[in-house]
């Protein structure tokens, strides 16, 4: 079979009127089980509302952060932000690598400004 056997118009009539894409649906069928699973988990991940702290004072705060620096000991910080639904962000669970007046630094040279902490708590004593 050439490209002379086609006819340009009856290709055209056939995608236009007789075919019918079903786009994502012909895909899902490649889903995994083990897909499906951390699908699932990461939405239940974002749908959870995690409990608001009481806001610290920044001194609080600040003895924390360096106690916990100090003592290479991991440390819970909520931060003030809120998502689209006014709800608190993942609370971050993490040592603390650096800091200066401003700022603190953690995972990987990321810089959480003392401004945007709501509450840190020192992970040993935290509640489970």
């Amino acid at each position: 079979m050439n490209n002379q056997d086609f006819d340009l118009d009856t290709v055209k009539h056939i995608f236009e009127h007789v075919y019918h894409d079903r786009g994502m649906v012909k895909w899902q069928g490649f889903y995994l089980s083990d897909h499906t699973a951390a699908l699932n988990q990461q939405k239940q991940q974002l749908n959870e509302v995690y409990i608001k702290q009481p806001q610290q004072s920044l001194v609080v705060i600040t003895q924390m952060l360096a106690d916990a620096y100090q003592r290479q000991q991991p440390v819970t910080i909520q931060l003030k932000m809120v998502d689209q639904n006014n709800h608190h962000l993942p609370d971050i669970i993490t040592l603390i690598h650096g800091y200066n007046a401003n700022d603190i630094v953690i995972d990987a040279d990321r810089l959480i400004p003392l401004q945007e902490i709501r509450n840190v708590a020192d992970k040993k004593t935290e509640k489970l």
